[in-house]
C-alpha cells in the first residue's frame, strides 16, 4: 500500500502491540503490575520526540500501547522504547498495529457500522 502523501491518515496509528517487553529493571514497573495499565512516553525512532501513551500489560509480558494522539509510520519490527520522565523503562519489538486513522475515519463516515458477519470475516494480522 502506498499512501498518496507523507501525511495521509493511512500512515497514522494510535494502537500497537509489542512482543514481551525487556524491562531495564528486569521486572515491569510496579504501577503497571498493580494497575495493569500505566501512563508513560514512548518513541520508535531514535531522534523522534517522545509520545505520551498508556501501556496495558498482557499475561504473556507483551504490552498494548495506546497513543494519546496517532503517530506516523509505525512499522512492525521497529522497537518501541518506553520512558517515565528521563528514565528509560525498557523496550519491545512492535508486532502488530491497530487500524489506521484512515480506516477509523472510513468507519465513522458510514451510516451504520459493519454487520456482525463482516466483523467475523476480519482476520487478525499476524
Amino acid at each position: 500500500f502506498k499512501a498518496p502523501s507523507t501525511d495521509h491518515p493511512a500512515l497514522y496509528r494510535d494502537l500497537l502491540r509489542t512482543n514481551r517487553v525487556h524491562w531495564i529493571a528486569e521486572e515491569p514497573p510496579a504501577e503497571l503490575v498493580r494497575d495493569k495499565m500505566m501512563e508513560c512516553h514512548f518513541r520508535f525512532r531514535h531522534q523522534m520526540a517522545l509520545v505520551p501513551c498508556v501501556l496495558t500489560l498482557n499475561q504473556d509480558g507483551s504490552v498494548w500501547v495506546t497513543l494519546v494522539k496517532p503517530a506516523r509510520a509505525i512499522t512492525p519490527g521497529q522497537f518501541a522504547v518506553f520512558y517515565k520522565g528521563d528514565e528509560c523503562l525498557g523496550s519491545g519489538k512492535i508486532l502488530r498495529m491497530g487500524p489506521s486513522v484512515y480506516t477509523m475515519q472510513q468507519g465513522k463516515n458510514r451510516e451504520e457500522g459493519p454487520k456482525k458477519e463482516e466483523i467475523d470475516k476480519i482476520e487478525p494480522v499476524t
